[in-house]
């Protein structure tokens, strides 16, 4: 079959052609602006998601120390209400009736209180008294001593301490 093409139809067919080719050109240029969006918005999607999951395990970590800290405190603080428990229950079931305390007097001021002698004794060489070096204070006045020990031992009668060694009582006015 021929077929005879006019010169008009060919011009028409060629419009036609360049018209298609610009509309392929334009929806191309649209697809791509569309793909690049998207790209762009999946590289920020995955750096967020990225970021997330680095602070998740950074505060992961984080959660982890500060829980085996809490268990560390809430161990000592067991520990510690345990002895708390045993030392009142000792300090109940033994009778304070007897019981001495030392008195470090400094310039007769209470500096700090003891257990024993021998417990202050030992302390004061932090002071700069040797252990070794302690005197009788005779009768002189405890602030006229620079560090004193003064023995005090538990009185039921009064609920309280008393001296346990108390001076000799001196004559007022030659009156005794």
């Amino acid at each position: 079959m021929i077929r005879i093409v006019t010169r008009a139809r060919i011009e028409q067919l060629e419009h036609d052609f360049r018209s298609a080719c610009e509309r392929a050109r334009q929806a191309s240029g649209a697809a791509n602006e569309a793909f690049g969006r998207h790209v762009r918005e999946l590289y920020v999607a995955t750096d967020r998601a990225e970021r997330a999951e680095a602070t998740t395990t950074e505060v992961g970590q984080l959660l982890a120390r500060a829980m085996e800290e809490l268990s560390a405190a809430q161990q000592e603080l067991l520990r510690k209400d345990i002895e708390i428990r045993r030392l009142r229950a000792e300090l109940e079931d033994d009778s304070m009736e007897g019981r001495t305390l030392t008195v470090l007097l400094h310039y007769g001021e209470p500096h700090t209180v003891y257990a024993s002698r021998e417990d202050a004794h030992a302390d004061t060489a932090t002071h700069g008294v040797p252990a070794d070096r302690w005197v009788p204070s005779g009768e002189r006045p405890a602030s006229a001593c620079k560090w004193r020990c003064e023995a005090f031992i538990y009185d039921a009668a009064s609920n309280g301490f008393r001296r346990a060694y108390m001076p000799a009582p001196k004559p007022v006015g030659e009156a005794a």
